[in-house]
């Protein structure tokens, strides 16, 4: 088998039907498996992979693992000779894998390969490539400065080598993954990218990013944004620097203190609210569903370039390929604010997320 795609979820069972959808759209023409591993969700998602899916590898945990142990899980269950971490809110082109896979092959020093990644709103995800995280860098970024943290040696819709990848997308030799100890499972989440990233340099390993290949990640699904998750991201901080540094209890206690100050000061962002005086469907046979909710406001339209500021635009997979709706969702990432909305194929859900610092939206149509 040529390809493992391993999906960890957590109460995000809308997303995880979409990311499904066009995943198993691009292994079409693969010799490839899916494998979700779901966490203990308390929602159906696990009652959805099995009828919607039934092809689907399901790996249900009756506790949360965390983002390392939940992956290494899926890695054991794996049969692929290469293996793709994704994330469950995260949607593919119908050639993704096979444009990765294809450039991969090429490689003997590959460690892990990346692509460009883009939010709910279309707008380039910085953390597609970036560089160590040293302490400087590290502290200047917890304090709101980015300088330093991301690989702008390479523009987005470039290919070449870079330091760190980021773990909603990460695709590698099974045999590499298992070589350096997949992820450390001391985090349970946040950090597990950059230290496999960071490792795999250290084994000798290059890691790659393809910035010609995009796909949609909204972000912020599968995260919280309260105390909890900064404790977390804080103490995976903290592994990283005593695990890769060698610190000393001196140096340690110096960057547990700036750590401690950073997470006083730093605020996260705020969502920014979108007025919207339309709604659009763009394509020809919006579902009757659409008209039932949004009646006299829903306008139809075939190009996206008449989509006026301040318009909800929805994208149906079933009129348009999926890769179209991310390259949409690109050219209206660059014009005056629109949002977006992605159609389950069951066509009963629109779901979307505007704003990557915050949860996405799920409106029920039928």
């Amino acid at each position: 088998m040529k390809l493992s795609v391993i999906i960890l979820n957590y109460n995000v069972r809308h997303f995880l039907e979409l990311c499904l959808d066009s995943v198993s759209a691009a292994i079409g023409g693969l010799d490839a498996e899916i494998i979700v591993v779901d966490n203990n969700s308390t929602d159906d998602s696990c009652k959805m992979v099995t009828e919607k899916f039934p092809k689907v590898k399901l790996i249900s945990n009756t506790d949360n693992l965390g983002f390392a142990k939940g992956n290494n899980q899926g890695a054991q269950a794996a049969t692929g000779e290469y293996i793709c971490i994704l994330n469950p809110d995260t949607v593919v082109a119908e050639d993704s894998f096979l444009t990765l896979l294809e450039f991969a092959d090429g490689l003997d020093d590959l460690g892990a390969l990346g692509c460009q990644l883009i939010d709910g709103s279309g707008r380039f995800l910085g953390e597609s490539k970036r560089n160590i995280p040293g302490l400087k860098v590290a502290a200047l970024k917890l304090m709101g400065q980015d300088r330093g943290y991301y690989a702008r040696h390479l523009k987005p819709g470039e290919i070449g080598q870079v330091d760190i990848l980021v773990g909603a997308y990460m695709l590698m030799k099974r045999h590499v993954f298992e070589a350096v100890g997949g992820f450390d499972e001391r985090y349970f989440m946040y950090g597990e990218d950059i230290d496999l990233s960071y490792t795999l340099l250290k084994q000798g390993y290059k890691n790659y990013y393809h910035g010609q290949t995009v796909a949609l990640h909204f972000k912020g699904e599968s995260t919280r944004k309260d105390k909890v998750y900064r404790d977390r991201f804080y103490e995976a901080m903290l592994i990283f620097y005593k695990k890769h540094f060698n610190s000393g209890g001196l140096l340690m206690s110096i960057v547990k203190a700036g750590l401690n100050v950073a997470s006083v000061f730093r605020r996260p962002p705020k969502a920014k609210p979108v007025q919207h005086s339309s709604y659009v469907y763009l394509g020809e046979k919006p579902p009757h569903g659409l008209k039932a909710l949004w009646g006299d406001k829903l306008e139809i339209v075939s190009d996206i370039k008449t989509v006026k500021p301040g318009t909800t635009l929805v994208l149906n997979p079933e009129e348009m390929t999926f890769k179209d709706v991310i390259t949409i969702m690109q050219v209206g990432g660059k014009l005056p604010v629109i949002r977006f909305k992605i159609m389950l194929k069951t066509s009963a859900f629109i779901i979307g997320s505007h704003d990557p610092n915050t949860k996405g939206e799920v409106i029920e149509i039928s």
